[in-house]
């Protein structure tokens, strides 16, 4: 076995680069063909999600493989690969098995434990058996990835540690509540009718949502969706009203909605901050700005008083000289107005608001870090106050009460759907990929992904112990074939001496010759296919085939045909 995977994920990629590596489906399709027609690799298995995206490949070579897997990455995801490959993971034989048995549990997803990951494992399979890129190895990987996954969720409690990144998603907006009581009556717009789409859709429509409107630049697709997500209103499963949009009516759509969710496979935005803005105009008041606002957010957008200016520069004995500006007094915006001044200025000044007095002797001595520190603190004040305060440390800055967004947008595409811009807008609350990560960061791991782990490890084990054994399997059967060939010959010669045998006798030694040649051969061959799936037992092989001279090109025939009957069978059954 020469399994390698090459690919970068969440925990190894920024999101920026995440967004601008991702793939379509054409370049997913093109990556599989140039892959199996390089040189080192002959089976290849992409796997490309919002999160992560990963070549699975047979080689003959490793560093050739790597080299080849990486090159073909760049060129396919358009980001070069001097940019690309810090951002690269790179895993061989057992430890690719480990990797891709620990995506299928869960255990390396966004959100710990959702189960959206092993659909996709399927789709890809799925792909890679319709255009034939996949044989005997990446088959029995992948089709052995979803039995781990599935045991993981049906043996341990893995699905409380996590949920599906849409339910995560929408868990962000509910200020730690259910999600069904923020989501119940509330109107909602899904852009995109993929699989991620579909399934916000469903989530959305469990929830307890009145109305899903779902829009696709295909409209059959958005039809199809909605018709569906219609069934299960009319079953009784749900109570959600479904229809769908084309792609121009999204705009007058986002109008009455609360919640929107986005993923498509679009290469450019989808829904700009002007789009979104026109949206939320005439449903926020004037003047305010989103709750649970967003550290990204620029604070000079928040209203503030009106105070009266300090008379710096008037009065008499002021210790500083500053010139009076229009309005009659003096007022500093922002750290740049204050960048010249020294801390002990500054403290001269505040001491001689409060009739005190300072020793600027002892002020000079403060350390520069200490005067920097004091700076930074006053001009935070100046810029929400418009005076020096009467404090030597500024008191911090109470921020009014914002109100709750009016829309919620829940962007999951790579690259995004919906223009980052669109945090900053009053009423409007977005949560993506990257604030997802951000979130994921710190949640709490279950007892049941230790289960898990353990559950990885020994199937690991097993798959490895079951290719190895399978790798010895066509020299077992080539030294039948030959032992086999043996009987008939020494039966032809018997038969030439002894031309007068019946049939019975002749059936007879027949029969015993071959039980002969059975029991020689049995206790090597069992206890040769028990030597090879230890670790390091694939020369046993090669010393078989050495010990009994057998035909190297038979062997690889025989492996040929399993492998054409294997992949035959596969492809079946995705």
């Amino acid at each position: 076995m020469s399994l390698l995977v090459v690919g970068l994920s969440h925990r190894s990629a920024p999101v920026s680069v995440l967004e601008r590596a991702a793939l379509s489906l054409d370049a997913q399709i093109k990556l599989l063909q140039d892959t199996v027609a390089a040189e080192p690799a002959t089976e290849a298995a992409v796997l490309a999600t919002c999160n992560r995206i990963e070549l699975y490949a047979d080689v003959d070579k490793f560093h050739a493989g790597v080299a080849e897997l990486s090159t073909l990455l760049a060129q396919h995801s358009g980001v070069g690969l001097d940019e690309l490959t810090p951002y690269l993971y790179v895993h061989y034989e057992d430890r690719a098995v480990h990797h891709l048995f620990s995506v299928a549990c869960g255990l390396d997803s966004m959100v710990v434990g959702e189960g959206q990951i092993l659909g996709q494992i399927k789709d890809s399979l799925a792909r890679a058996q319709e255009l034939h890129t996949v044989g005997r190895l990446l088959n029995d990987l992948f089709q052995q990835a979803l039995r781990v996954g599935k045991r993981a969720h049906s043996e341990t409690g893995i699905d409380r540690a996590g949920q599906s990144l849409v339910t995560f998603g929408l868990e962000q907006f509910t200020a730690g509540g259910a999600v069904e009581a923020w989501a119940r009556g509330k109107r909602a717009v899904v852009i995109g009718a993929g699989s991620m789409s579909s399934l916000a859709a469903a989530t959305l429509a469990r929830a307890g949502v009145a109305e899903i409107v779902v829009a696709n630049r295909t409209y059959d697709r958005a039809e199809r969706l909605a018709q569906i997500l219609g069934e299960q209103g009319e079953k009784g499963e749900t109570d959600v009203v479904a229809r769908a949009v084309p792609m121009e009516s999204v705009p007058s759509e986002l109008t009455r909605a609360d919640v929107v969710v986005s993923c498509t496979g679009a290469t450019g935005l989808v829904l700009t901050a002007d789009a979104v803005a026109a949206a939320v105009e005439g449903r926020v008041p004037e003047g305010t700005a989103v709750a649970g606002h967003d550290h990204r957010a620029d604070p000079r957008g928040d209203i503030r008083p009106v105070l009266p200016p300090t008379s710096v520069g008037t009065d008499e004995d002021c210790p500083l000289d500053l010139p009076a500006v229009q309005g009659g007094g003096f007022s500093v915006h922002g750290e740049a107005a204050v960048a010249g001044m020294d801390a002990a200025t500054l403290e001269q000044h505040a001491a001689w608001v409060d009739n005190a007095t300072v020793d600027r002797r002892t002020a000079a001595r403060r350390a520069p870090a200490a005067d920097a520190e004091l700076i930074a603190a006053l001009a935070a004040t100046f810029a929400v106050t418009g005076r020096i305060t009467e404090l030597r440390r500024p008191e911090p800055v109470v921020e009014a009460p914002r109100p709750e967004p009016v829309l919620a947008l829940l962007d999951l595409a790579m690259p995004r759907d919906i223009d980052a811009a669109a945090h900053r807008l009053p009423g409007v609350r977005l949560v993506d990929i990257e604030s997802l990560a951000e979130a994921s960061a710190d949640a709490p791991m279950a007892a049941d992904v230790d289960m898990v782990r353990r559950i990885v490890s020994d199937e690991v084990a097993a798959f490895g112990a079951a290719q190895r054994a399978a790798h010895i399997t066509p020299t077992v059967v080539a030294l039948r074939a030959m032992a086999a060939d043996v009987v008939a010959s020494e039966i032809a010669r018997l038969e030439g001496r002894l031309p007068g045998l019946d049939d019975k006798h002749r059936g007879e030694i027949t029969q015993t010759v071959r039980r002969v040649v059975d029991k020689l051969l049995h206790a090597p061959t069992v206890r040769v296919k028990q030597l090879a799936a230890e670790p390091g037992g694939a020369g046993y092989a090669d010393a078989l085939r050495t010990l009994f001279d057998l035909d190297q090109e038979t062997v690889a025939a025989v492996s040929r045909a399993d492998d054409s009957q294997e992949n035959a069978e596969n492809r079946g059954r995705p």
